[in-house]
């Protein structure tokens, strides 16, 4: 949808393609793959930021620890609704 119907724009768009799919929670999921890789989501550009302190790299790799373990129950679910 981002193409011309010659479809020579294609490149240009390609980055912002790319973006929209890691940045979609996955169906299996119900996380982003950035989300699933990093703990967190991109940002959009056009959210409020909050101010936040840093909370450490324990906290993180629980926030982690979280996120991959939910993201296994899920994908566990969904092939079990597969089979």
């Amino acid at each position: 949808m981002f193409i011309d119907h010659c479809q020579e724009q294609w490149p240009e768009w390609l980055s912002m393609a790319e973006f929209a799919y890691n940045n979609k929670a996955h169906s299996g999921t119900k996380v982003s793959l950035f989300e699933a890789n990093n703990g967190w989501n991109l940002r959009m550009g056009f959210e409020l930021r909050k101010k936040r302190k840093y909370k450490g790299a324990e906290r993180f790799a629980k926030k982690m620890e979280e996120v991959q373990s939910e993201a296994k129950t899920a994908l566990t679910k969904a092939q079990e609704k597969m089979r």
